[in-house]
């Protein structure tokens, strides 16, 4: 049998295009974003810091961006939406929301908190509807 490395190179290839692709998609677990996406949906998301590489940078978020971040009240990164930018003893906090919540996240977050930003494309979030649920069931959510 015949190795043609064209052939392995292709599917090497294709293997870290899926593996770097599946980074920058989130599972939203919860249905505090309804309605701009509901829990089973995916996002696609930029990384603060994705292996050396920054995408977008934390201290540029902006009032009305979805982002991603370790909330110092939960276990896990939480996705919500930025409702107001304000200074603390010199420093830079933001007051997060999730659009279906009655009220903001309990702690105000530090731009160092923020990992992931939702990606829009013509001012709407990048939404794959629905497919995740395969992995909430997988995961047992």
């Amino acid at each position: 049998m015949d190795i043609d490395m064209k052939e392995i190179a292709s599917y090497v290839i294709i293997l870290l295009i899926v593996l770097i692709a599946a980074q920058h998609l989130n599972v939203v677990v919860s249905g505090s974003m309804e309605p701009a996406f509901y829990r089973g949906d995916i996002v696609l998301v930029q990384k603060a810091d994705f292996l050396g590489i920054h995408e977008f940078n934390p201290d540029d978020v902006q009032v009305g961006d979805v982002v991603v971040y370790d909330a110092t009240w939960f276990n896990q990164p939480v996705i919500h939406r930025i409702i107001n930018i304000t200074e603390i003893d010199g420093n830079t906090m933001y007051l997060i929301k999730g659009d279906n919540n009655n009220a903001p996240d309990p702690y105000y977050v530090k731009s160092s908190q923020i990992k992931e930003k939702v990606v829009t494309f013509d001012d709407n979030l990048v939404v794959i509807p629905k497919i995740g649920y395969l992995s909430l069931w997988l995961r047992g959510l």
